[in-house]
């Protein structure tokens, strides 16, 4: 598959930060190599803006736990943290759930052409939200949402907003998900901590931290852009769909996508579809669908 390029541009997902390309090669060419891969005379960071849903096969022994350094340094303390963030972990957890689409996603295990992701209830009818392109890739097929507490259910598609990259779905009243508070639109503050919450790599209930580092940050995602909150909190694959919640436990975004350095990972550049959007879209599709 050909690279694409150009954050914010008609043709992403990839581009060529101009700031670090001397020759004045244009946004939209990938940089030429050598013979055996080498770039000609300079390294160029090529960033990716990819959806953080998780497809199945590409996570195929992803997560290893080394055991090399026993003898090494000892880590480094934990810098402390704030009780107000501990405090919005603690109310936000219990409302995030992991979501199954597609392949063998009712079956106990995902399979090739399954996508994972994460959601999170808005409601006491038990709507979820989540990201449309984890539904896409599973292909159309079953649903499954996976709470904290390990229980699944079959979810029903209540709507789905490709433009805006979100999707309503929701369970049955026996899952008992405890609706995560909204932030008021425009409250939220470049600066004010954030926490990324959802299933990273299949790790359900994970908290990750951050700041807002900026906010209408243009990105553009397959055809459509976005106007989405900038955070460095620690995003990815498997966290898509799932909330960015502030210091009250409000969620001010729903993590989407990040940048990464040749496709390598979370380099601390986030993406999260602003909460204004995200209400106004799912309560368009709520009072369509039910």
């Amino acid at each position: 598959m050909a690279v694409q390029t150009g954050l914010g541009e008609p043709r992403g997902p990839w581009f060529i930060s101009p700031e670090l390309d001397p020759d004045g090669r244009g946004w939209w060419d990938p940089p030429e190599r050598e013979p055996g891969g080498r770039r000609p005379g300079r390294l160029l960071a090529v960033l990716a803006v990819v959806a953080v849903s998780a497809v199945s096969g590409a996570l195929a022994g992803g997560v290893v736990a080394s055991r090399d350094g026993a003898g090494g340094p000892a880590a480094a303390s934990a810098a402390p943290v704030p009780a107000e963030l501990v405090t919005a972990a603690e109310r936000t957890v219990p409302g995030v759930v992991s979501v199954l689409a597609g392949g063998g996603a009712t079956g106990g295990s995902t399979t090739s052409g399954s996508a994972t992701g994460s959601g999170f209830a808005v409601d006491d009818q038990q709507h979820l939200i989540t990201n449309d392109h984890i539904l896409a890739k599973g292909g159309g097929g079953p649903v499954t949402v996976e709470l904290p507490d390990g229980r699944r259910f079959a979810a029903e598609v209540v709507g789905r907003e490709p433009r805006s990259d979100l999707a309503v779905l929701k369970v049955p009243a026996s899952a008992g998900l405890t609706p995560l508070p909204l932030a008021k639109p425009g409250a939220t503050r470049v600066g004010e901590p954030v926490l990324a919450v959802g299933s990273p790599l299949g790790l359900a209930g994970t908290v990750t931290a951050g700041i807002v580092s900026a906010l209408n940050r243009q990105v553009r995602l397959g055809n459509n852009r976005h106007s989405a909150v900038q955070t460095d909190a620690s995003i990815n694959p498997g966290n898509s769909g799932g909330p960015l919640v502030n210091a009250r436990g409000e969620v001010v975004g729903v993590n989407t996508a990040i940048a990464t350095i040749d496709g390598n990972g979370s380099i601390g550049i986030g993406f999260a579809i602003p909460i204004d959007q995200v209400q106004q879209t799912a309560d368009t599709i709520i009072g369509k669908g039910g």
